[in-house]
């Protein structure tokens, strides 16, 4: 088995195209082809199905496809220590980070970490909406993500981390019927706008299980994954939003917006870090995570975090 042709076969669905990937490669496209057919005789399955708008992987191809990937990152990983030797710790480690959780939060604390502590490793920091962390997980295209509403999953391995409970950040001037200890009831907000994530978001069905658990409808004003335009959504006094403490003391605006502790019930997440259970962890991973993790407890025990948890 060439690894080129792995390679290949990575860049052609990743494309979508035999012809583009065939320019990226530097490769007539008729060679590139002739690669193609190889894997698919090598293996004795159709891999892709053509068509006039491009390939697409076949269940083969698709299972062929991760693990190719997983392949190659451990090749790339076996030169680039091999290479460098016993000495400092090297290489590049991917990390996932749950938008509106406290991973996200953690980015920036554990890039100043690995640039004092790890010099040599060159961190990768992703956070996006889109992407299901998990998967990408498991095919070993990040080394580890940090997502909330973690369960239980073939191909890779969920640890703990904290507890987060929700709160709502509103307009300063919203007069909200609160109890004794200043906390709001799901039910007094039911009628008042709400900005939230989109329904793929952790965060956005655990507000809607809590809704529905209560037998409330909420009122959706619009669905928002930019932090910054929620911001200025909600000063603007636009609309209100429910979100972990992390992500809503970084937004909160004083004087003009303010953060509210909901009870009644109460909504809280679990975060959790993702690592691969079949692709071997780098060093260079290891010393990553063991950094996340140290975070994510100092976090979950500062009572500069309210309603978090520690989980470890």
């Amino acid at each position: 088995m060439d690894i080129r042709r792995l390679q290949a076969f990575v860049k052609i669905i990743d494309l979508g195209s035999i012809s583009r990937a065939a320019d990226l490669l530097n490769i007539a496209q008729p060679a590139l082809s002739q690669q193609l057919a190889t894997l698919e005789s090598t293996f004795k399955k159709k891999l892709v199905i053509r068509s006039k708008s491009g390939v697409t992987p076949t269940a083969a191809g698709s299972d062929l496809y991760r693990h190719a990937q997983t392949l190659i990152k451990q090749l790339d990983r076996a030169m680039t220590e091999i290479n460098l030797g016993s000495g400092p710790l090297v290489g590049k480690v991917s990390v996932g980070l749950s938008p509106y959780s406290a991973g996200s939060t953690l980015s920036v604390e554990l890039l100043r970490l690995v640039r004092e502590q790890l010099p040599g490793i060159t961190l990768h920091l992703t956070e996006s909406f889109d992407d299901i962390y998990s998967e990408l997980v498991m095919t070993g295209r990040l080394d580890m993500a940090v997502i909330h509403g973690a369960g239980p999953m073939k191909g890779v391995v969920f640890t703990p981390l904290m507890k987060e409970e929700f709160f709502l950040l509103a307009p300063e001037p919203l007069e909200l019927p609160c109890s004794d200890t200043g906390s709001v009831q799901l039910q007094d907000i039911v009628d008042i706008p709400l900005l939230v994530p989109p329904s793929h978001n952790f965060v956005r069905k655990s507000i809607d299980i809590a809704f529905v658990r209560k037998q409330l409808k909420p009122r959706i004003a619009a669905e928002i994954e930019a932090l910054l335009t929620l911001k200025d959504a909600i000063v603007d006094g636009l609309g209100s939003t429910i979100l972990p403490w992390s992500v809503a003391s970084r937004i909160v605006v004083p004087g003009k917006s303010k953060i509210w502790p909901l009870h009644n019930p109460t909504i809280h997440e679990v975060v959790s870090l993702c690592v691969p259970e079949m692709i071997p962890e780098t060093e260079a991973s290891l010393a990553v995570r063991d950094l996340l993790i140290g975070l994510a407890k100092a976090m979950a025990s500062s009572r500069n975090w309210p309603g978090t948890q520690p989980s470890l």
